[in-house]
């Protein structure tokens, strides 16, 4: 095969409002604009297909494939109804469709290949249709999203659509059509006036952005969980999984954004992926399974800056490294429990207070990076003053962990902590 099995990949956004009702909102203009751009570089590419996955389209019981060669119809979305009416028509290629659910049947998965005149095609899928491919010529496919997929299965989906397309010998572009944060704003605004849900839903999606920028698939793959948890990423923006099964894990690409607009308080971006080198099945797929967890550095946008030039936490594989922490506070010059005097010299401190709050720095990295508490599993203390500190610290202790089903732990005293704390920790989770 000479061609790659991808030339080129999209995130966009799937709300009806960027298609009925562009003018109501700059921002919404925006990115209709950005979906032309889009749009273009498609029909520039001629691929044989474009391969649609929508986090609009869900599924429960497996994954399903549209196997109709003609879908049409009308299209009321039932959250916009009052933007009116989508008319679509779909070309589908039913070959390949029929091959897709083969695949993925045959990794165990239940997959219906459906045939229904009247068969629903989501909001999502027809916005996208209707911006990228209008007059329909360009063949298409289109595969549900699991509410349950995780992301070994996920990825494994993507992965079965690469054997299909290296199979058929097909060059495709996929779209994958999903948010970025997926707050709404539930009450009526001013379309003018439309902004993201949250000021932490913002810096989490512009934290994304760069990294897709970069074109740093696996670096983006890594913030999943605390996106997830931190932004009210779009289905936890599984997405992400599904085009890594596609196109190889790792940052070889070349990333582009074409906007990044609010659509009543949700994150929506056009965001371009562009392989560096081919995308092949046998030599970039293939061997997946056997590829080197991948790693990445956090810095949190809530705990307490780093007092050096360290991350907060560095992920490896499915195992998460916490630096040290102390008790301080994000912005804040005063340590909990510590009195100084005038020259800034330690007068008196309270452990007990320290302790909770070394343990709720900790909590917030960890679940910031898609962990918790629950799940360390080894945890280093560091304490200044080990006669008259170690009873009390175990008392708090005890309130967070057990011997029972608690991390393994080690206790040292040291002369000093780089700030004047008396108590720093040091964990491993799993994530």
């Amino acid at each position: 095969m000479d061609k790659s099995l991808v030339s080129r990949c999209y995130i966009v956004p799937g709300q009806p409002h960027i298609l009925l009702a562009k003018d109501r909102s700059p921002q919404w203009t925006a990115l209709y604009k950005a979906y032309e751009r889009v749009r273009q570089e498609i029909r520039e590419a001629k691929p044989d297909l474009i391969l649609y996955c929508s986090t609009q389209w869900l599924s429960v019981l497996g994954y399903m494939v549209q196997g109709d060669p003609e879908p049409q119809g009308l299209h009321v979305d039932p959250n916009w109804h009052e933007f009116g009416t989508m008319d679509y028509k779909f070309s589908v290629d039913t070959k390949f469709a029929q091959a897709c659910g083969t695949e993925i049947m045959n990794l165990g998965h239940n997959c219906k290949v459906v045939h229904y005149k009247g068969f629903p095609i989501d909001t999502g899928t027809i916005v996208a249709q209707k911006l990228l491919n209008p007059d329909g010529q360009i063949p298409t496919a289109m595969v549900s999203c699991s509410i349950y997929g995780d992301q070994a299965e996920t990825q494994s989906i993507g992965q079965a659509l690469a054997r299909t397309l290296d199979q058929q010998n097909k060059q495709a572009v996929v779209v994958l059509v999903s948010n970025l944060s997926n707050r709404y704003i539930t009450h009526d605004i001013d379309p003018r006036e439309d902004h993201i849900a949250s000021t932490q839903d913002d810096e989490w999606n512009r934290r994304i952005l760069s990294l897709l920028e970069k074109g740093a698939l696996t670096d983006v793959i890594a913030q999943t969980g605390a996106f997830a948890s931190q932004a009210n990423a779009d289905m936890g923006f599984k997405g992400i999984w599904w085009l890594a099964g596609l196109l190889g894990t790792g940052n070889h690409f070349t990333g582009q954004i074409f906007d990044y607009q609010a659509v009543w308080g949700t994150g929506a971006a056009l965001v371009g992926l562009y392989p560096e080198r081919p995308v092949r099945y046998a030599q970039d797929l293939a061997s997946l399974a056997t590829e080197p967890a991948f790693s990445s550095n956090y810095i949190s946008t809530a705990a307490p800056e780093a007092v050096g030039p360290y991350p907060h936490a560095r992920r490896e594989g499915n195992l998460l490294f916490l630096s040290g922490i102390g008790p301080r506070v994000k912005g804040c010059k005063d340590i909990p429990g510590v009195s100084c005097d005038a020259a800034g010299q330690v007068l008196a401190y309270d452990i007990t207070v320290q302790t909770h709050s070394v343990f709720q720095n900790i909590k917030t990295i960890l679940e910031e990076c898609g962990s918790s508490l629950a799940k360390v599993i080894d945890c280093q203390v560091f304490l200044t003053n080990m006669k008259e500190d170690f009873a009390t610290f175990n008392t708090v202790y005890r309130e967070y962990f057990n011997a029972e089903s608690g991390p393994t732990r080690t206790t040292v005293e040291v002369s000093s902590l780089p700030t004047p704390i008396a108590v720093e920790l040091k964990v491993i989770a799993r994530v």
